[in-house]
C-alpha cells in the first residue's frame, strides 16, 4: 500500500556497483591517497565525543604543531577544506569596519579579499602580476599607507606556482601593529615554513596536498597575539560553525571540559592523523628536500622538452606545483585530456588569472617521486607529439 505513494523510482545508477578509475593525480590537488591513509579512513566509526576520538584529535594537534613548527595552544583542524580554513581565519580575526591588506598575485588573494568584503571589512589590495612575488619593501609600503589590522599573504600560490618568501614579514607586520595571516594550503610539508620563528599569527593548510589525505580537513593555528584579538572582539563571529571559541573548546585548546559543538568527520580525522604521522616519520627536512629535488628534476625536464617555465626566478618556484606556459599553437585542454585518456594521469590548466596560460603539475607527498617525474615527462612528450596544433 505504501509503495503506491512513491512517484520517484530507485535510480538505476545507484543499483550498480560504484566504479572509480585508477589515476595518477599530478595536478594541483587532491593527491593520491596511500594505502595506509586509505586504511585509516576505512576504520569503524566512533562517536565524536568518545575518548578514543578525542585522543586522535590531540595527536592531530601535535602533528599540526610539528608541521607548522609552532607551540601555539590554539591549534586544530577545521572540519572543512582549505577554503573553509581561509574563511575561518578571516571571520574570526576581522570585525565589521576592520582594515585588512590583501596581497594578490593569484587566485587565493582574490578569494581572501572577496571573503573579507563579505564580512564588512575595509579591504585594500596590494597587487603583483601572476608569476611574481612581494618584497618586504612592497609590504611595508602597504602597511604604512593603509595601516591594516591584518595582512593576508599566500605562501604557496597554486594558481601561479609562486613560493612567497616570508622571512621578516612577521616582524615587519608587528612593528606596524598588524597581524600576519598566511595561506599554506599548497606549500605545507613541501617547502620550509616556521610559524613561531617567522612570527606568523595565523597559518592554515589543507589535508589533500602534501599530507595525502582526502580533502575535508584543514589544519589551522593562531598565535597568542591572534588569540588575544579574538578575545577582544566586540561581537561574536558571524559563523557559529567556524567560531574559534567553540572550536578551541572542542579541540581541548582552552583548558575547559570539552563540549559538543558539531559532529566532526571522524574518519577524515583518522586519515589526517595518518597523513601527519607519515610526515613526522619522514621528517620535515627530508620532505622539503625531496620535494625540492623532484621539482628541480621536473623543471629541467620541461626545459629539455622546449617548454617555458612560468615563474622566472628559480628561488621562488613552488616545489609542490610547477607552472609551465602552454606551448604556442596548442590548446591546453587537448594536452590535459590526452594525458588523462592515454596515460591515466591528471595535470591541470591554469586557475583564476592563469586560465589558458599555463599547465599546472603537482608533485606532492607520496606523488613526489623521481619515477613520477620521468613518467610525466614521457607522457607530456607523447601529448605534444599527438595533440593538434590548433592555434598556429
Amino acid at each position: 500500500m505504501a509503495t503506491s505513494l512513491l512517484r520517484v523510482p530507485p535510480p538505476q545508477q545507484l543499483l550498480r556497483p560504484l566504479a572509480v578509475p585508477e589515476r595518477l593525480l599530478l595536478g594541483p590537488g587532491p593527491s593520491n591517497v596511500p594505502s595506509r591513509i586509505q586504511a585509516a579512513g576505512g576504520r569503524q566509526l566512533l562517536g565524536h565525543m568518545h575518548p578514543e576520538v578525542l585522543q586522535v584529535m590531540d595527536e592531530i594537534k601535535a602533528g599540526i604543531q610539528y608541521a607548522f613548527q609552532t607551540q601555539n595552544r590554539l591549534t586544530l583542524a577545521i572540519s572543512g577544506s582549505g577554503h573553509c580554513a581561509m574563511e575561518a581565519a578571516l571571520l574570526n580575526l576581522l570585525e565589521h569596519g576592520d582594515t585588512v591588506l590583501v596581497t594578490i598575485n593569484g587566485i587565493w588573494g582574490q578569494r581572501a579579499a572577496d571573503i573579507a568584503r563579505r564580512l564588512g571589512a575595509n579591504v585594500y589590495e596590494l597587487l603583483k602580476p601572476s608569476g611574481e612575488y612581494f618584497t618586504p619593501q612592497d609590504i611595508e609600503q602597504g602597511l604604512v599607507q593603509h595601516k591594516p589590522l591584518v595582512l593576508f599573504i599566500t605562501h604557496g600560490e597554486s594558481s601561479t606556482g609562486v613560493l612567497q618568501p616570508l622571512e621578516g614579514l612577521g616582524e615587519l607586520c608587528h612593528r606596524h601593529g598588524c597581524l600576519l595571516l598566511v595561506d599554506a594550503v599548497a606549500s605545507l610539508g613541501g617547502a620550509p615554513i616556521f610559524m613561531d620563528q617567522q612570527e606568523i599569527d595565523v597559518l592554515y593548510s589543507g589535508s589533500q596536498k602534501v599530507l595525502n589525505a582526502p580533502p575535508g580537513t584543514a589544519p589551522i593555528s593562531f598565535s597568542e597575539r591572534a588569540r588575544e584579538k579574538l578575545l577582544r572582539r566586540k561581537m561574536k563571529p558571524p559563523s557559529f560553525y567556524l567560531d574559534m571559541g567553540w572550536l578551541a573548546n572542542y579541540w581541548g585548546c582552552d583548558g575547559e571540559p570539552r563540549r559538543y559543538h558539531h559532529t566532526a568527520p571522524i574518519n577524515s580525522f583518522f586519515s589526517l592523523r595518518e597523513g601527519l604521522a607519515m610526515l613526522a616519520e619522514l621528517g620535515l627536512e627530508s620532505s622539503w628536500e625531496r620535494h625540492q629535488a623532484n621539482c628541480t628534476q621536473l623543471c629541467q625536464g620541461l626545459l629539455d622538452l622546449g617548454l617555458e617555465l612560468f615563474v622566472k626566478e628559480e628561488k621562488v618556484r613552488l616545489p609542490t606545483i610547477t607552472t609551465v606556459r602552454v606551448p604556442e599553437g596548442y590548446d591546453w585542454k587537448d594536452i590535459t585530456a590526452f594525458l588523462m585518456d592515454n596515460h591515466g594521469m591528471e595535470i591541470a590548466g591554469g586557475l583564476g588569472p592563469t586560465v589558458g596560460k599555463v599547465l599546472r603539475i603537482g608533485l606532492m607527498g607520496c606523488n613526489s617521486t623521481s619515477a613520477n617525474v620521468d613518467r610525466l615527462l614521457a607522457a607530456l612528450q607523447d601529448a605534444l607529439k599527438h595533440c593538434p596544433r590548433s592555434r598556429l
